[in-house]
């Protein structure tokens, strides 16, 4: 079964798309118009329901910038959070570093009014955006796509976003690389890369900065496609010694094994090889810098050049109907489907009948293959291990239930905080390590990409984790005060929420609401809609208690805004009953809240002095 797996689901969905739709012809003729009419700047256009932002590949790096060994932590030079999503990263790993002046040609790009305006007006009128870019202008249409991305993270929108770049340089380390995994947008990046051309492959070398000779007769090129035959690109001598420069330094990295090759710079998103065959899409960094290197070998100093210019006619040949036509060469029957995969794969790259380079790409591609199941399989694997915890999450059901019928009318909130290490307790307890121990995995597999692309959007997956999320969390919550962790981190919204509940809030946000959960409630729901709800209540309690003792004017004035504006919110949950019945139980925290808070009212009223008050 295994040998019959795909080992191109995600990049061949993606190539798929580009090839048997206009997008990839549309956006290389924006970035062609717009390296004509518009250098050192972008364009905007829009097509139906789709909105496209292409930037011109003629664009200037400061020379106090240009070293192409210039690398920034991202978040020290991300003073606007633009890129926040992208700033954490995990105990020992590198952090997020970008090209400094590739950073800066686009930050001075993003704080311009007209920037703004158009961007603004794509996003009012599009379903879709395409932002696109040829070389330099490639890793700026990089950049913007990171920016959107991240901003809809706190504006949610059902806006779909693609990056589509041709002939870009590298951008980052591996860490961002690693970011964009985690964050499930590596589908968002095409990097459309012709077999020899060397710019994608430049900063794999240790270069002091890009050759200007070079660049400038590339932007001449750009801006009169028509007379660059009569120009010469660069001596010589410079052409095979920066081509021959380039070659060592990527054969050095792509020949180490995956754990060992380390290079300052690291491919990010999907990349799409193109040669007059047709087109090989790859999506494991390690593969497509290997095929980076094996496609060079085949190439020469000139190709390498006049490749970063040839773009328009490799889009042309870049057809699903191509691909699905092409006959296996010399009778070669494939045993599987997989080799049928592998076999196209070649064809399509150009190298199929040069033996030197043929085995060591089909063994690339072989590599290419995602290991163990495919990440669907993956995700079925993981469904029958969802069937076997459902009973701890029962149990947790049957425990909220029966404390919610006690005598004690305290509801399971606090029947939990308070508990005494019941038999029953201690089993609650024990079941919510191991429901925790399942999502913190499922997170896990979703940073390692092993699992669909989409997994975050399929409705299975959105509406059991927010299930969980209402049930279980507020058990942690009770946990996290019941041991007084508060007392030494802080307060639990702030210091203490685990990163899965994050992640399930931003799933529930994106995900496609039906017209039924408009509909108001006609009685209280089962679980809480808010979380965190008893985390708020743990937080109004203490400035309850706070409000009695504090002199500073100051400080009482905002204490009072707290809980006014606390009021507000709980009285809508409730009148909205976006509530379960458990929080109005009579000796609820919640409840005992609402009654003390009504006696400090009462005493405002009568007694407008007395302490805590602020009297002007």
């Amino acid at each position: 079964m295994d040998a019959e797996t795909s080992g191109f689901e995600t990049s061949e969905m993606l190539a798929s798309l580009l090839a048997s739709t206009p997008l990839l012809s549309e956006s290389w003729r924006l970035c062609n118009i717009a390296n004509i009419s518009t250098p050192r700047a972008f364009l905007t256009n829009q097509v139906g329901d789709v909105g496209y932002m292409a930037f011109s590949g003629i664009q200037m790096v400061e020379s106090s910038d240009s070293s192409c060994r210039n690398l920034v932590p991202l978040m020290e030079s991300d003073g606007n959070g633009l890129f926040s999503p992208l700033h954490r990263h995990n105990e020992g790993e590198e952090p997020v570093m970008v090209h400094a002046g590739l950073l800066h040609l686009f930050l001075s790009m993003h704080i311009s009014q007209n920037f703004q305006d158009q961007m603004l007006a794509l996003m009012k009128i599009s379903k879709s955006i395409i932002i696109t870019g040829h070389s330099i202008g490639g890793t700026a249409a990089t950049l913007c796509t990171l920016w959107l991305l991240s901003y809809y993270q706190t504006v949610p929108s059902p806006l779909q976003v693609l990056c589509i770049t041709y002939g870009s340089p590298l951008l980052g380390n591996e860490s961002l690389s690693r970011a964009i995994l985690r964050e499930r947008w590596g589908g968002n990046f095409c990097n459309v890369v012709s077999k020899h051309d060397i710019m994608p492959r430049m900063f794999f070398a240790p270069l002091a900065s890009l050759s200007g000779k070079l660049m400038q007769y590339w932007h001449f090129s750009m801006t009169s496609p028509h007379y660059r035959m009569l120009t010469v690109p660069l001596r010589d001598e410079e052409i095979p010694e920066l081509f021959r420069f380039v070659l060592v330094h990527l054969e050095v990295i792509a020949q180490t094994g995956e754990e060992k090759a380390k290079s300052l710079f690291w491919p990010l998103g999907s990349y799409l090889f193109c040669s007059e065959e047709g087109a090989i899409c790859v999506d494991n960094a390690v593969s497509v810098i290997k095929m980076m290197h094996l496609l060079l070998m085949t190439g020469s100093p000139s190709t390498s050049v006049e490749d970063h210019l040839k773009y328009g006619d490799y889009v042309e040949k870049v057809s699903l109907q191509f691909l699905n036509q092409r006959s296996f060469m010399e009778g070669n029957i494939p045993e599987s489907t997989y080799e049928a995969g592998i076999g196209m794969a070649l064809q399509s790259s150009g190298i199929y009948n040069q033996e030197s380079v043929a085995r060591p790409a089909k063994d690339c591609l072989k590599m290419a293959r995602r290991m163990g199941r495919t990440p669907n399989l993956e995700s079925a694997k993981l469904a029958v291990r969802l069937a076997k915890i459902n009973p701890y999450r029962a149990q947790i059901e049957w425990y909220k239930a029966s404390c919610d019928e006690s005598d004690c009318q305290m509801g399971y909130y606090d029947c939990f905080k308070l508990r005494d290490n019941a038999k029953r307790d201690t089993k609650v307890d024990m079941n919510r390590y191991k429901l925790a121990a399942f999502w913190n995995n499922v997170i896990k597999m979703l940073d390692n990409n092993q699992l669909p692309y989409d997994f975050n959007r399929r409705a299975k997956w959105v509406n059991t984790s927010q299930f969980y999320k209402l049930l279980v969390e507020p058990l942690d919550i009770a946990e996290y005060y019941r041991k007084g962790i508060h007392r030494e981190k802080g307060h639990y919204l702030k210091h203490g929420r685990e990163r899965r509940y994050e992640i399930f809030d931003r799933w529930w946000r994106e995900r496609k609401v039906s017209p039924e959960e408009n509909n108001t409630r006609s009685k209280f729901a089962g679980l809480t809609q808010d979380s965190c709800f008893w985390a708020r209540v743990e937080e109004a309690r203490e400035w309850l208690d706070n409000i009695k003792t504090e002199s500073d004017p100051r400080k009482l004035i905002l204490l009072w805004e707290n809980i006014d504006a606390f009021e507000k919110y709980a009285r809508t949950l409730v009148e909205s009953k976006e509530v379960s019945r458990d929080v109005l139980l009579k000796n609820s925290s919640y409840s005992l809240w609402v009654e003390e808070w009504s006696q400090l009212k009462s005493q405002r009223m009568q007694f407008p002095q007395f302490p805590g008050e602020v009297v002007p």
